[in-house]
């Protein structure tokens, strides 16, 4: 308000004008500052009070609220089958699920009543994914399905790669029926859409771990659980983009409908679904990616599938099992994406060609019905269709060759490897966790408050003051810092890395041509995944979860950041360079500084992505708070640690959430 004064002053009082200039320069250098007196104030701090006030917790001690949550958790157990709650609702909801599951188990993974294998086997699968993949796709999706289901045959893997897409498939159903009708309706109502956008947005903080933990108190462990997990997670993606096709149609055309007598009914049926039909699909397609996911973790709580086979090869440190698992699920998580994409491409190229793509498409899939028929038959009827033929020797080749690897590079590269893991462990690591976690709580706590007020608003600020007083709560600080420490090193690696490939990116049309398909591909990965091949290089360490971390969390970071190099103008690029700007100049002092609201927006979801992956660490060695969630679903005694931990995950990811989102609000305006 002042400078907009100052400025309507301008052409009465110019000596008004001067003294405004320093005024904006230490406005400008003001938050830097002030960020510099927060950190020196608590290093000095640091130094008086270390090790004082810190809240420790063995792995094995438990507070008074663990054990009240176990005595819940066993309270709840004994009365499951005698409390109305359970009888008349959760129970009912677990059998409908889990009928859900096992129909669609016995349908195509395992045998049904008195038969020995499935009711549709291997040959009647592969047919119809080529079949399906083909009427909503293209040829060459369909040639990419039969190979990919096939590739799990071959790997030895078709009942465990049948039962993840059965999961899958069965949340990806229940998800739909929900996040479709709550999505047109918040693309419909104002009001609908402001209670569901903070609801959305907590749902897509949480890490997928975090799910698992409350939903099997309710639930039970096993596969209706992990559909239910599934489908929470999964659901927000297509409720949000529903939503934004609907809003974005056109409202001339929705005028021009209503105006011709279309009621609200036929408007939504007419023209606002069909003209949202892309953009839905993709909501889909991210949706399938999200259950994929979930049903590769849900193995943490008995679900079946691949994600049972990378648990046990991850606890076990074996490196070929895991690493022949984790390739089946990236296959599939690759024809489910590029399906579903092709899905949202084909109207368009249909609108295209219009009567010549109909006219020769619509006998071939015909042709195509029969000929999958045919393939459903047989393998209902024979064994040698219905079972999958080989003892997976492509599985084993690809596992020996995957052990193979490792051994080499653990043999010839764990110089290299451990002066890397070295470095940046006690470099920057080590340092940091110790200032987090033998600072007094409530220094740390302070600090992050005031760092919160100064990065976002005072609004993060009283965020994060309620998110640090509730992880004082849980009884897990020390643990939760330590995840902290883990998260924020590796932001700043992937930020690192964002910067340079981005900017890069954003320069150059060919390089953003060349490499973000691979981004893309990376995107597609569950999480999971991305343990395997830093297992073999760096052993079951917490250094193993950052690096797997930044892996995962760096895509979307560079893709963001390339956008907003991209957005800058090209006048004004232009402008700095005619004014005698070199390369690294416009760069630091024009592209760069003009997208702080894309910087800030890659932050955030780098935040996001690590905190997600560093807690997934907990399965390799990583410890902290991801430890603690995989030990209380391993110990009956630690189920309450379990829990806490699991809310302590949702807490810093809200706290980071809120802090980062408000700087990217207050970096744009």
């Amino acid at each position: 308000m002042t400078v907009a004064i100052e400025k309507s002053q301008k052409p009465e009082r110019t000596e008004a004008v001067e003294p405004a200039a320093p005024a904006e320069g230490a406005r400008r250098i003001s938050r830097p500052v002030v960020i510099g007196a927060i950190l020196v104030v608590w290093l000095v701090l640091f130094a008086v009070l270390r090790g004082k006030q810190t809240l420790p917790l063995a792995a094995a001690d438990l507070t008074d609220l663990h054990r009240w949550i176990n005595g819940f958790n066993d309270s709840v157990g004994a009365h499951r089958n005698s409390n109305p709650l359970f009888l008349y609702f959760f129970n009912e909801i677990r059998l409908v699920i889990d009928n859900l599951v096992t129909f669609i188990q016995h349908l195509i993974s395992q045998p049904s009543g008195a038969r020995p294998v499935p009711q549709v086997g291997w040959l009647g699968v592969v047919g119809i994914a080529g079949y399906v993949s083909w009427a909503v796709g293209n040829w060459r999706v369909a040639l990419l399905a039969v190979a990919g289901f096939t590739f799990f045959g071959l790997q030895g893997l078709w009942q465990e790669s049948m039962d993840t897409l059965a999961l899958t498939l069965s949340a990806v159903f229940v998800a739909l029926l929900f996040a479709i009708p709550l999505g047109v309706w918040a693309g419909l109502s104002d009001r609908f859409n402001r209670i569901m956008a903070p609801f959305l947005d907590f749902m897509q903080t949480m890490p997928t771990f975090v799910y698992l933990a409350p939903l099997t108190l309710f639930f039970l462990i096993g596969g209706a659980s992990a559909t239910i997990a599934t489908v929470i997670y999964a659901a927000p993606p297509t409720i949000r983009i529903t939503a934004h096709a609907i809003r974005n149609v056109s409202k001339t055309t929705v005028e021009a409908a209503e105006s011709l007598g279309a009621t609200r009914r036929q408007s939504l049926l007419k023209v606002l679904l069909p003209m949202s039909k892309r953009t839905v699909v993709m909501g889909v397609n991210q949706t399938i990616m999200a259950a994929l996911a979930m049903v590769t973790i849900a193995a943490l709580i008995n679900a079946p599938g691949l994600g049972v086979n990378v648990l046990q090869a991850l606890q076990s440190l074996d490196v070929g099992t895991a690493f022949n698992a984790g390739l089946a699920i990236v296959v599939m998580a690759i024809v489910l994406d590029r399906v579903t994409t092709a899905a949202s491409a084909r109207e368009e190229s249909a609108r295209r060609s219009r009567n010549r793509f109909v006219k020769w498409r619509r006998p071939l899939l015909g042709a195509g019905a029969v000929v999958t028929a045919v393939l459903i038959h047989l393998s209902h009827t024979y064994l040698w269709a219905a079972d999958f033929p080989g003892d997976g020797t492509i599985g084993h080749h690809i596992a020996s060759a995957a052990d193979t690897a490792t051994n080499w590079a653990q043999d010839n590269l764990s110089g290299l490897t451990n002066a890397f893991r070295d470095a940046i462990t006690n470099g920057l690591l080590n340092p940091f966790q110790t200032l987090l976690t033998d600072s007094p709580w409530w220094l740390v706590g302070t600090v992050l408050v005031a760092l919160g007020v100064v990065f976002g608003s005072w609004k993060a600020g009283v965020t994060t003051a309620v998110c640090v007083g509730l992880l004082v709560g849980t009884g897990v600080w020390s643990d939760g810092m330590t995840t902290l420490a883990s998260t924020l090193v590796a932001t700043v690696l992937v930020m690192v890395l964002g910067i340079v490939f981005g900017v890069w990116m954003g320069r150059s049309t060919l390089v953003d041509r060349l490499i973000r398909p691979t981004l893309d591909a990376a995107q597609v990965m569950p999480p999971f995944v991305y343990l395997v091949p830093f297992l073999a290089l760096f052993g079951a360490t917490r250094f193993t979860a950052i690096v797997a971390a930044i892996v995962y969390g760096a895509p979307v970071a560079m893709k963001i950041i390339a956008d907003g190099i991209r957005a800058v103008p090209e006048t004004t690029v232009e402008a700095a360079t005619s004014a005698g700007c070199n390369t690294w100049q416009i760069i630091t002092k024009v592209q760069l500084p003009m997208s702080r609201s894309a910087l800030t927006l890659a932050t955030n979801q780098g935040l996001i992505y690590v905190l997600s992956m560093v807690v997934v660490g907990g399965l390799v060695g990583a410890g902290a708070l991801g430890y603690d969630v995989v030990a209380g679903f391993s110990q009956g005694e630690l189920y309450g640690k379990g829990l806490a931990a699991g809310f302590a995950i949702v807490l810093l990811g809200v706290m980071f959430d809120r802090i980062t989102q408000a700087a990217a609000r207050r970096a744009g305006a």
